[in-house]
């Protein structure tokens, strides 16, 4: 996944520990759990705390960890991944707060039914956690299953969610 050299970021502690957060231009671009799998190389980004874009989502982050927010409500740059990654990451964004889905039910909602292990390898490549909520995302018969941030964080976040 390539990210604009203008691409610009900036560190946010978690409840569940320390975040990266990136823009380009005037969208969020990236948020990684801090050493998560798939996680871009970010030491030329320039830190940059003050953009607008990594401000609303610190504060939206905040809400959400507190328990006043379920719907984020940032523009996204979700243009860094091929076609089929992007329509499994807006396939998420329809699952709601408190609510789960199956890799089978993304690969029939994006219209590839067969899919399934496709699916899978583009929700692990997800590069905004809990924003393009793919910790949402269950296994067959519900059974819990990776996330790149890591299982333990996993099941906070949906524990968390489900106080909501």
């Amino acid at each position: 996944m390539k990210f604009a050299p203008d691409t610009v970021q900036c560190r946010y502690a978690s409840p569940l520990g320390h975040m990266i957060l990136a823009a380009h231009g005037a969208r969020l671009a990236g948020l990684w759990f801090e050493g998560q799998r798939h996680q871009p190389d970010t030491a030329d980004w320039p830190q940059d705390a003050a953009n607008p874009v990594l401000q609303q989502t610190m504060t939206e982050l905040s809400q959400y960890f507190a328990g006043q927010r379920q719907v984020f409500d940032l523009p996204l740059d979700l243009e860094r991944g091929t076609a089929f990654q992007q329509a499994v990451w807006r396939a998420l964004l329809a699952i709601p707060c408190g609510q789960h889905s199956s890799y089978a039910a993304l690969a029939a909602a994006i219209g590839k039914p067969r899919a399934v292990r496709a699916v899978g390898g583009a929700v692990g490549r997800n590069p905004l956690s809990i924003v393009v909520p793919c910790h949402r995302v269950l296994g067959a018969l519900g059974a819990l299953t990776g996330y790149a941030g890591g299982l333990e964080r996993k099941v906070k976040l949906l524990q968390l969610e489900s106080r909501a």
